[in-house]
């Protein structure tokens, strides 16, 4: 499942949403939404009811927004016209260096643009021997063939080494610490692609000891990652050793037919010919010898060509090393897919205990200290009426105390599974949005009812973005979208029009566990493969995408 970021098509919008056959695609009647009277809307012509919904554009500030859920242009740009470059101007070009750069947020170069001047892309031909992205790309093809003759070595006498000691039992340790010895190497290559060919290769799982001398033989032979280094030590005999000569020795002869004037000049080099004559010449075609000024400078011209050539002969064969590395040094499909399900697994845990320790907190220093003050109010009504003095001021104190108690308590179980929940995601969102301080417009719209867990994950993500805006954003209105997000996912869109600057959170690892904020919400995401996604540039408006899937996690 792509992130919702990498699903924008050319114009800055996602893609129309696919509705199963049969399906209806009309909003189900009775529907409500929370629109503040006089709002308006805007709907384009000819959009289709499944793929879009009229939403309110007032007061969204000058530069206007785009719904990346349904397509839609708010503000002024919607007005500037809905399916031209001008409608979608504002909302698309924000984002357009994001691939220019290399990243994978909202955007996309915009299609039919123009093709960089033949000036520009000569002076960069011109500039390219110059960058230091190239020297690094030749330091590390020269780092490459030097580290693969040594692990040629290391590949034969490990392996030469364990097969014929084997036969004195000493050979399978000898084999298994070879086999091991690939994941350093692995290390050291990593380091190497990353500070020179500027790659990031991820690092593959760790390794994983059992107790015994049998179990650590058995988890050493069984390695995979140890194995895939090891193929990668022999294919770098071939691509780092040969293909690094080939492409170093063109180096060299490049760079000495553009200097050959000088040694040519300085120096008498001589060649003889069959006939006993000999010539001014640093080298000879045949019967022709390179003996006259001419020659030579027309000799070093072909140099100083090949000078500007050889970078993207150098960037060629880089491209095959970094293939090379994050085909066999990288985790596997596997590897990330189990590390995904143990973050996800910790992650859950964590927010389970945490949820727990909030439980036992409110119940300890809310209910629970309400629930004495009853009891001693109740005592000390019966000790009146003992007396026989009037005790109805006490009891109605109590009573009192009762009522507030239970409204905590349906607190605390609306907090662990909102009962409003049992009649759909639709009522839960719209019992918040008629909750919420600001005024919020709902629309949800999907052709199955998601699973349990994937309600109450929603539920409270939106929960949470309300919260956040009430208190941070400064915003005048809220809109809120449940959608279809291809076959078996749906696309939750909590946008206003506030102040922005909200960050993309930064997906955690190790211990450090965050239960609260974007942070917090990214992380419920992903324990159920789903993703979240945020635009907020400064200025407004804001925009966060939770992708969730319909069924739950896989």
């Amino acid at each position: 499942m792509k992130p919702m970021s990498e699903r924008i098509d050319d114009t800055g919008r996602l893609p129309h949403t696919q509705v199963p056959s049969g399906a209806r695609t009309d909003v189900p009647s009775g529907a409500r939404t929370h629109v503040p009277s006089g709002a308006r809307t805007h709907v384009p012509s000819g959009a289709r009811a499944g793929d879009t919904a009229a939403l309110p554009i007032d007061d969204l500030g000058a530069a206007g927004a785009h719904d990346r859920t349904t397509g839609f242009e708010f503000g002024p740009a919607a007005d500037s016209g809905f399916g031209t470059d001008a409608g979608f101007g504002a909302s698309r070009d924000r984002f357009a260096h994001e691939f220019d750069s290399g990243g994978t947020g909202f955007g996309g170069s915009a299609p039919g643009a123009l093709s960089p001047a033949p000036a520009a892309v000569f002076g960069e031909f011109l500039r390219t021997p110059f960058r230091a992205r190239v020297w690094k790309e030749l330091c590390y093809l020269v780092l490459a063939l030097g580290l693969g003759c040594v692990a040629v070595a290391y590949l034969f006498l490990g392996m030469g080494a364990s097969a014929y000691l084997s036969i004195f039992l000493i050979g399978i340790p000898l084999l298994a610490c070879t086999i091991l010895g690939g994941r350093s190497w692995g290390r050291v290559y990593r380091v190497l692609i990353s500070k020179l060919l500027g790659t990031t290769v991820p690092e593959p799982p760790p390794f994983t000891f059992r107790p015994g001398l049998r179990g650590w033989l058995r988890a050493a032979f069984t390695d995979r990652t140890s194995w895939r280094a090891l193929l990668f030590l022999l294919f770098q005999g071939a691509l780092g050793v040969v293909a690094g000569y080939l492409v170093l020795t063109t180096v060299a002869m490049t760079g000495f037919l553009a200097v050959s004037p000088i040694p040519w000049a300085l120096f008498d080099p001589r060649n003889v010919d069959a006939d006993g004559v000999a010539h001014h010449s640093l080298m000879q075609f045949g019967n022709h010898y390179i003996e006259t000024w001419p020659r030579v400078l027309g000799l070093a011209a072909l140099g100083v060509i090949g000078c500007f050539l050889l970078p993207w002969l150098i960037r060629a064969v880089c491209r095959l090393h970094r293939m090379l590395a994050l085909w066999l040094l990288a985790p596997t499909a596997r590897d990330q897919r189990v590390a995904q399900l143990e973050e996800s697994r910790r992650v859950a845990v964590a927010d389970s205990a945490a949820t727990l320790r909030r439980l036992e907190r409110d119940l300890h220093d809310g209910t629970q200290a309400r629930l004495v003050s009853i009891a001693m109010m109740l005592g000390r009504a019966q000790q009146r009426l003992a007396d026989g003095t009037d005790a109805g001021e006490l009891i109605g104190q109590a009573r009192t105390g009762t009522k507030e108690a239970l409204t905590e308590l349906r607190e605390l179980v609306r907090g662990i599974h909102p009962p409003v929940l049992e009649l759909g995601l639709e009522a839960a969102l719209e019992t918040l949005a008629a909750r919420c301080a600001i005024p919020v417009e709902v629309r949800v719209h999907l052709p199955v009812r998601p699973g349990a867990a994937i309600e109450t994950i929603a539920y409270f993500s939106v929960a949470e973005l309300l919260t956040n805006v009430v208190k941070h954003a400064a915003a005048t209105r809220i809109w809120v979208a449940v959608l279809p997000y291809g076959p078996d996912s749906l696309a939750i869109t909590v946008r206003d029009n506030g102040q922005g600057g909200a960050l993309q959170p930064t997906e955690a690892h190790g211990e450090a566990v965050v239960v609260g904020g974007l942070s917090g919400l990214a992380a419920r995401a992903r324990s159920v493969d789903g993703s979240l996604d945020v635009d907020s540039p400064v200025g407004g408006p804001t925009v966060v995408a939770i992708v969730l899937p319909i069924a739950g996690p896989r």
